[in-house]
């Protein structure tokens, strides 16, 4: 899509599919550090062997940081000066992410309206899948601001 205006002509329509993106175990780690959150079930391979995933997961809300990421790899905008984050109404962790696993996000458009100057908010229905699994790992309602 050329142009961020042009968003307004798909509300209630799929938009976008992002790319697959790798959910390593070293990527795990790295957030668990950034967060400080070293629970068993995602940094101790070991331990996590014996729980009911078989392995380590990602933290919910690893899976929920990859959103900016996979909206970037998705879109590109040539009128948008700046995008920034409004929040989200809704997220649930609908899925455990196991370590090696593979995830996209889909986008579907479910508002757009004009904001002064220069601008836009867009909410996105987003759901997060995991490769070869029917069950999404997240499902969100995200809310975004872009001006051109």
């Amino acid at each position: 899509m050329a142009s961020i205006r042009e968003l307004k002509g798909r509300v209630g329509q799929e938009v976008g599919v992002s790319p697959w993106v790798d959910i390593t175990q070293e990527r795990i780690d790295t957030f668990a550090k950034a967060i400080e959150d070293f629970q068993w079930i995602h940094v101790d391979r070991e331990r996590a062997k014996s729980s009911p995933f078989g392995g380590t997961i990602a933290h919910g809300f690893l899976t929920l940081s990859l959103l900016s990421h996979l909206s970037e790899m998705t879109f590109s905008f040539s009128d948008r000066r700046m995008g920034v984050n409004y929040g989200l109404n809704r997220v649930r962790f609908t899925s455990p992410v196991p370590s090696g696993s593979r995830v996209r996000a889909r986008f579907t458009l479910a508002s757009y309206e004009p904001i002064e100057p220069n601008g836009v908010q867009v909410r996105w229905n987003v759901t997060i899948e995991i490769e070869g699994k029917d069950k999404p790992a997240l499902v969100a309602e995200w809310l975004g601001s872009h001006y051109y």
